[in-house]
């Protein structure tokens, strides 16, 4: 399995279970490691062979700046099943970092991240 890796996406975003982080939001870095075999569109030089990781990372972001959820892992998932929907996509590795979580000590990030494959 190849890997297309999209690393640093930034939105800002709404999600967190407490009042504030709802209200004013703060900002997410997602990266991303999409599985799939480039072999075809390599052969062909053909970008509708393979994924248009532009389009992905604007799906992200997308996912990231939209509907609020409670969970960084409930926000991961959507983003896994957003580039699982991409044809060439067979398996997935997201990871969300939450870097101003509230956290009472020092700390540089949070992170979760998942891996997800077409089944």
């Amino acid at each position: 399995m190849d890997r297309v890796a999209l690393r640093g996406l930034r939105a800002r975003g709404h999600h967190g279970v407490f009042d504030h982080e709802r209200a004013e939001g703060q900002t997410f870095v997602v990266d991303l490691v999409l599985g799939l075999d480039t072999r075809p569109a390599a052969a062909a030089d053909d970008l509708t062979l393979t994924v248009h990781y532009g389009i992905v990372a604007e799906e992200v972001v997308a996912v990231v700046s939209g509907e609020p959820v409670d969970l960084i892992e409930t926000l991961a998932q959507r983003i896994a099943d957003r580039c699982l929907a991409h044809e060439a996509v067979q398996e997935v590795e997201v990871t969300v970092h939450k870097p101003n979580a509230p956290v009472t000590v020092p700390f540089d990030d949070v992170t979760v991240t998942i891996t997800r494959r077409r089944t």
